[in-house]
């Protein structure tokens, strides 16, 4: 008799790409990137240190340069003058430029761009001593000015694409013929070529306005912080847990692509990045477990765009959110929070749904990595961003913490380390305590050094899971790159503030618009909803985000709506460009993984992600939801739940299967109107009360369940009604 034994299940383990030698996930607006070999990419690496080490000078009034004060304008031009060049050597400027070396027009744009770059800088302290912003500048400042001005738009257009170029070009040239009487609202002050070139490239309104400000105060620090996570593994960390908690459940492995992606986006803010990072692991499972390869794409796009949502560290248009309406990135990330919940939760329930109603099981437990042993190797992550949560929200410190967060997490990888005899995480939770005092009460240059001595031991001792040369190089041209890309899009999106700034046309633009809704909030919201969907469908969220926090919001302001609400409104219309074709740059990554067609990848993301329309409308009608007020924290714990609440059934009629009622199919034909009324049930008791609303909480609470209850009563009589039915005899 022979004994066979079964084989054990093979456990699902997380290759974490940016763990890999040749890892370079870096977020990008297009496919053809060329990559930099040789000397340049040895410029890069080196010019990308420098970028850093400028910003930690600039923050922490280090004085690297003895003697001399630098002005924050100087600075702004020495980042784009060490950064801006390089986007012409590694973006093509077509289709059919070569990837495998530079071209002659590109190594000539790149050299304009830095002496351009250079000279301004030179001239800049003049121009604030006698006014060239508004007149009067040399001509030599305004040729180069006039180079800038053209290599900008070349950059934007190589980055952004021709959508973004031919959205911002025209005005950028509009101060020069602003006192046209055919413009209407748009007509303003009227400037002449000079004019408009030296405020464009000398003002702080312009140029070296809002975005490269936000680039250069913050945006640094939080992209070396992202970078340093996911390349000591952070990705891996996350996913496992995600496995670890989600995976068994039914639809598991959409649950856990929900779960990581956005556990993920509290830490990178990439959106991208986090398509290829979780995607790759997230996309194989759930087609294993059923769901279909372009469904599979969309719940990774959705689960990814939340990204820019999650704090502690949102995406790079949250830094402009900041700068534009001059708060603190820490109040920005603080009023994000419910609506990021509430947008997981929505995904949640879609996928749930969708599970539920395909009859999607799980994953076996004995496949999947043990909770436990996942927080094990990797529980420092989780003590770095309390670290850096307790610096923004406490201490106040958002341009220093990503650099003491980083410098602590790179230690604290170290120690986790194999080594010739173990530490136990009670040593090595007292020692990462005693690193972080040490960066709260030394300065950053004492604990630097502190920590570089530590890392040198730690490379004697600990040479398991140390990072070499090769780590450190790689580190800077993942940073060197990403900063590239960004400095190109926020430069060029500058000069929409400049333009709109010189004319002074803000202020009239929105009385205009108040008197074309008749001072109607809603009326206003919705125009504002479907310009920003319109020109989301072309651009980036960032520049379509800088186009209506210029054109919108100062309306919508001005009918007494909350500040925050307003722009957080603006900026999650503009965010549906990364699942919403034809950009849909989310939709676009994760078809590729998943072998599916990008289109109907796309178009299946906005159905997943719809979620996304109604939650915007909450928080406007009641700032609670961002934590905005004096004492808003029990308002918002409130409304929070009813949102969480009407989403389920939102969600339930969306997908077409209610929780706790069953398959809506098994109605007949009263499936979608039952479906219909559960989505507006959901959105009215969703919807806070009071406020713009002539209708009170109460009122609005008990509209919605008016609507639902009998819903869900008549759904749940005919679903069971069908299922007694012997299934020969249903309805099909």
């Amino acid at each position: 008799m022979s004994e066979t034994t079964a084989a054990p299940a093979k456990k699902i383990e997380f290759e974490d790409p940016h763990l890999s030698a040749a890892g370079d996930l870096q977020e990008s607006e297009v496919t053809r990137v060329r990559s930099l070999r040789g000397a340049w990419r040895w410029a890069l690496l080196v010019l990308t240190a420098a970028t850093i080490l400028l910003c930690v000078n600039q923050q922490f009034s280090l004085r690297f340069f003895i003697d001399y004060t630098q002005l924050n304008t100087e600075y702004f031009y020495l980042l784009i003058a060490l950064m801006l060049p390089f986007t012409f050597l590694m973006f093509p400027g077509s289709e059919t430029a070569p990837l495998d070396r530079i071209p002659w027009y590109d190594l000539l744009l790149f050299a304009a761009t830095f002496v351009s770059a250079i000279w301004l800088m030179f001239n800049i302290r003049k121009a604030a001593q006698f006014g060239w912003e508004f007149d009067g500048a040399p001509t030599h400042v305004i040729v180069a000015g006039l180079v800038m001005w053209f290599l900008l738009m070349e950059a934007l257009r190589r980055t952004g694409g021709w959508s973004l170029l031919l959205s911002v070009l025209p005005f950028t040239f509009y101060p020069m013929f602003a006192d046209a009487t055919w413009l209407g609202p748009f007509r303003g002050t009227q400037s002449t070529l000079q004019q408009t070139t030296a405020y464009h490239m000398l003002s702080g309104e312009s140029l070296l306005g809002i975005p490269i400000q936000a680039f250069a105060d913050t945006v640094i620090g939080f992209l070396v912080f992202g970078t340093a996570l996911m390349m000591t593994g952070a990705g891996k960390f996350f996913i496992n847990i995600a496995f670890a908690m989600c995976g068994t459940f039914r639809g598991g492995a959409a649950k856990v692509c929900v779960f990581a992606s956005g556990l993920l986006g509290t830490v990178g803010g990439s959106i991208v990045s986090n398509v290829l990072t979780a995607g790759t692991m997230t996309i194989p499972a759930m087609k294993k477990t059923g769901f279909t390869p372009s469904y599979s794409g969309a719940i990774e796009a959705c689960a990814s765009t939340g990204a820019v949502l999650a704090p502690p560290v949102l995406g790079a248009t949250a830094f402009v959110m900041a700068q534009f309406m001059n708060t603190s990135y820490a109040d920005v990330a603080l009023a994000a929070t419910i609506p990021s919940v509430l947008y997981y939760v929505g995904l949640f329930a879609q996928v749930d749904a969708y599970a539920a109603r395909h009859k999607l099981k799980g994953i076996p437990r004995a496949e999947l990595p043990r909770f436990w042993d996942a927080f094990k190797d990797g529980w420092y992550y989780l003590f770095v961003i309390v670290v850096l949560v307790v610096m923004l929200l406490h201490f106040k410190r958002e341009s220093h913490a990503p650099f003491y967060a980083s410098v602590l997490l790179v230690i604290l990888h170290q120690w986790s380390g194999p080594a010739p005899w173990k530490l136990g995480n009670t040593a090595v939770l007292i020692l990462s305590i005693v690193a972080t005092a040490a960066m709260f009460w030394f300065s950053v240059l004492n604990a630097a050094l502190w920590g570089m001595c530590l890392l040198a031991a730690l490379n004697e001792f600990f040479p398991g899971k140390n990072w070499g040369g090769a780590r450190w190089l790689q580190f800077l041209e993942l940073n060197g790159k990403t900063f590239v890309e960004l400095i190109a899009i926020l430069a060029g999106c500058g000069l929409l503030i400049g333009a709109f700034s010189l004319t002074g046309v803000i202020s009239s633009l929105a009385n205009d618009l108040l008197n074309i809704a008749g001072g109607d909030a809603f009326l206003l919201l919705i125009m504002c909803a479907i310009t920003s969907l319109i020109l989301g469908l072309g651009l980036t969220t960032t520049s379509c985000y800088i186009f209506l926090a210029i054109l919108v919001a100062p309306a919508l302001e001005k009918l007494g709506l909350n500040k925050m609400a307003v722009h957080m409104f603006i900026f999650y219309w503009g965010m549906l460009s990364s699942i919403t074709p034809p950009v849909a740059i989310a939709s676009f990554a994760a078809a590729g993984i998943a072998g599916a067609p990008a289109m109907k990848t796309g178009w299946e993301s906005m159905w997943v992600g719809s979620i996304i329309y109604f939650i915007p409308f909450f928080f406007v009608l009641n700032p609670a939801l961002l934590l905005q007020g004096s004492n808003p924290y029990p308002e918002a714990l409130g409304l929070t739940a009813l949102a969480c609440f009407g989403i389920v059934f939102i969600c339930g009629g969306i997908q077409g299967y209610q929780a706790y009622v069953g398959d809506l199919r098994n109605a007949g034909l009263m499936e979608w109107p039952i479906r219909i009324l559960l989505v507006i049930g959901g959105f009215v008791i969703a919807t806070p009360g009071g406020g713009i609303m002539p209708l009170s909480q109460m009122q609005v609470t008990l509209l919605g369940l008016a609507i639902l209850v009998p819903t869900v009563v008549l759904a749940l009589l005919l679903v069971r009604r069908q299922g007694m039915v012997p299934d020969g005899l249903r309805v099909p």
